[in-house]
């Protein structure tokens, strides 16, 4: 497995325990808290991190079986508003994160490097590989936990 693989599977695996130490002991009040008007609270910040995961669950599923597949986009605000990410409960999104992302690490570790090379076309970033994906929400992880810190800070 190549050095920058093993590098993106590391991270994920570290991911969901960084975010429950990043909230944890945290007042409700606060993770519950929007920064302003029309922006996400940390909590709707974990509930989309962990619906993010469902649909990055199955582009590299798609991707894998399907090379070629078409990975369509999805409306975040949207899923947002329907998923009532305001209404979860945040143990519950904590707990759905680490377990899709237990899931879909099992699914990248058994993969081979012809597999990592699987690609799809997403509809909004082109052609992406699974590799491509995985480096993608690796970075995506980074972001969200940096606008945790920012919404907790403020």
């Amino acid at each position: 497995m190549a050095d920058d693989i093993r590098q993106i599977l590391d991270t994920q695996r570290e991911a969901p325990l960084k975010l429950a130490t990043l909230i944890a002991g945290r007042a409700e009040e606060a993770l519950r808290r929007n920064p302003a008007a029309g922006k996400w609270s940390a909590l709707e910040v974990v509930a989309h991190m962990a619906e993010d995961e469902l649909a990055s669950s199955w582009r590299y599923r798609q991707m894998v079986e399907n090379p070629g597949a078409t990975l369509p986009g999805f409306d975040q605000d949207e899923w947002a508003r329907r998923g009532k990410y305001a209404e979860w409960d945040l143990r519950e999104a904590l707990e759905m994160f680490r377990l899709l992302r237990q899931a879909n690490l099992r699914l990248l570790e058994g993969l081979t490097e012809i597999e990592w090379k699987s690609w799809g076309t997403h509809a909004e970033r082109g052609r992406m590989t699974v590799a491509d994906l995985a480096g993608h929400m690796t970075a995506h992880d980074a972001r969200h936990m940096e606008q945790i810190e920012r919404i907790l800070a403020g």
